[in-house]
């Protein structure tokens, strides 16, 4: 079971947000914008799908790499090394 289960509907629901927000911008280009104003919106895109990955790693640390770390040994250290890959990963983007 993966650990966002319980959080599936609400990450269903703000995807689909972010997709109805992407392909908002996408007409705005079409239609000539204003550019500050498609800027805007693809501030609110990204910050969306940046509250959906921070949804997602939280349910990952509390679920698979608690559960890994109990097990022990390299099952927990892959774990871990996973979760600080995702971390970096956000950071950098």
């Amino acid at each position: 079971m993966n650990g966002y289960s319980t959080n599936k509907d609400d990450l269903l629901k703000r995807l689909r947000r972010a997709e109805g927000q992407v392909r908002g911008i996408a007409r705005m280009v079409e239609e000539d914008k204003y550019c500050i104003d498609i800027l805007t919106q693809v501030s609110a895109a990204t910050k969306a799908l940046e509250s959906v990955a921070l949804s997602l790693l939280g349910d990952h640390l509390s679920h698979c790499v608690a559960e890994a770390s109990a097990e022990g040994g390299a099952v927990a250290e892959e774990k871990i090394r996973e979760a600080n890959e995702a971390i970096a990963r956000l950071v950098r983007s």
